[in-house]
């Protein structure tokens, strides 16, 4: 396929799945070894960069972040920043300001967020590697929903310079794939120090040895409350590690309730700092009505660009940060998220992973996300969050089909710096499932 049929398929494609912001309409794909795309929370020289917001709009870097320009350094060729929530702030990518992304299996439900474009993109094009971020569970979410492989490094491990922030302290950049295989082999392309990212500069190497998962912890906690579809695919997927030698057993892990009002109050407060910065006057947009006093200027554009859910987020990010309410949420949310961390560490000393349903439902429609509630649309992270606040890797393998053939995931959590079990396990139960390819490829 010439370079031109191939820029006009992904074109087509495009316009069925919306899964690009700003995609390579022209020009020559040259010499390159591999394509992949991004979140579009990531700088790239060629291609706007808005992290879903209008506020954003006709931004463009004049730097690659340091996760694309290795992935350029290795041969591989920028195709597209994918749509994702405003400045990830979402569970089901249907609060971009650039359209919505649609599940590949059905147009009609959510490719999940913040990076449904990443994860509908890694599920269309043929050998196809997507970058996401996760902050709270925005590669495992998506993954799970659209039937793709992700995982999720080590806090620190991907340097983070170049990402525009959702919440410094939890945000992660991993790869969406269809293939485990390619995830073995960009991540470690990725990683590594850098100097521009500080917390990236703690890390030890990362070796990929190949290291077999011998036992997983089930939470009991993780499987109460589950769709009956995702329980019925989650156990059939424990009987088959258990086939492959793999020892299953259910443990208590009553600490992972409170991961999620922790996460809430400690990702929104890093939020609403990492959001002061668009006022209209240095980044963003800048078409205010310069007669404005500041205060009236500063609200004026932040209540015109800023989306619904970005608004709710600052509010909660800026209460939980006053003073007099400070030590009451942000400083317990500090001490709860150390509690989950001293969970995982006791199970791990006993086994080598957790492992739980990735999602408590498959996919919802778009029609049934409408009459969520925010909190009902919170409360859908409890799983992929606890990990995420731990800062621990994390992986979602798709593990089944409903009756209505929306995939459905499981996800495993490994110790800090410990990725190479995660991706020895994905590619072992690659062999073992048989996963389905989405209705169109390129």
């Amino acid at each position: 396929m010439s370079d031109a049929d191939t820029l006009s398929k992904l074109s087509r494609i495009n316009d069925k799945y919306q899964m690009f912001n700003d995609f390579c309409r022209d020009g020559e794909l040259g010499d390159a070894k591999f394509l992949f795309s991004v979140k579009d929370n990531l700088t790239s020289a060629e291609y706007e960069t808005c992290a879903g917001s209008r506020i954003l709009e006709g931004y463009r870097p004049v730097f690659d972040a340091t996760c694309i320009a290795k992935l350029k350094a290795e041969g591989g060729k920028l195709i597209g920043k994918a749509n994702m929530d405003e400045f990830g702030f979402g569970t089901f990518s249907t609060n971009s300001g650039f359209g919505i992304p649609r599940n590949p299996f059905d147009l009609s439900r959510s490719c999940g967020g913040s990076s449904g474009g990443s994860a509908c993109a890694a599920a269309v094009i043929d050998d196809h590697i997507s970058l996401g971020v996760s902050t709270g569970g925005s590669i495992c979410c998506p993954a799970s929903f659209c039937g793709t492989y992700g995982i999720v490094p080590s806090y620190g491990r991907v340097s983070r310079y170049g990402l525009i922030d959702y919440g410094n302290s939890l945000d992660k950049i991993g790869i969406l794939a269809m293939d485990p295989k390619q995830m073995t082999k960009y991540l470690p392309v990725i990683a590594g120090k850098d100097k521009e990212d500080p917390t990236s500069c703690v890390q030890p190497e990362l070796k990929i040895t190949h290291k077999k998962m011998k036992s997983v912890a089930v939470p009991r906690e993780a499987v109460e409350g589950i769709a009956k579809d995702v329980l019925d695919a989650f156990n059939k997927a424990l009987e088959d590690l258990r086939s492959m030698g793999i020892d299953v057993e259910y443990v208590d892990m009553p600490e992972l309730k409170y991961a999620m009002p922790a996460y809430y109050i400690l990702a929104t407060s890093e939020a609403s700092t990492n959001l002061a910065r668009y006022v209209g006057m240095r980044y963003g947009q800048q078409e205010g009505d310069l007669t404005l006093g500041f205060d009236d200027y500063f609200t004026s554009f932040r209540t015109q660009y800023f989306g619904d859910e970005a608004k709710r987020r600052i509010l909660l990010g800026t209460y939980t940060r006053m003073e007099g309410f400070r030590d009451r949420y942000y400083a317990k949310a500090l001490q709860v998220r150390m509690v989950v961390i001293d969970a995982y560490k006791k199970v791990f000393a006993d086994h080598d992973a957790v492992l739980t349903p990735t999602m408590p439902f498959v996919s919802p429609k778009f029609d049934d996300i409408s009459r969520m509630t925010p909190v009902e649309s919170y409360k859908a992270d409890f799983l992929t969050v606890p990990p995420n606040l731990a800062g621990t890797p994390h992986l979602n393998c798709p593990c089944g089909y409903n009756a209505d053939g929306m995939p459905i995931g499981m996800q495993f959590v490994t110790d800090h710096w410990n990725e190479d079990q995660l991706l020895t396990m994905a590619e072992e139960w690659d062999k073992q499932f048989e996963i389905r390819k989405a209705e169109v490829s390129l």
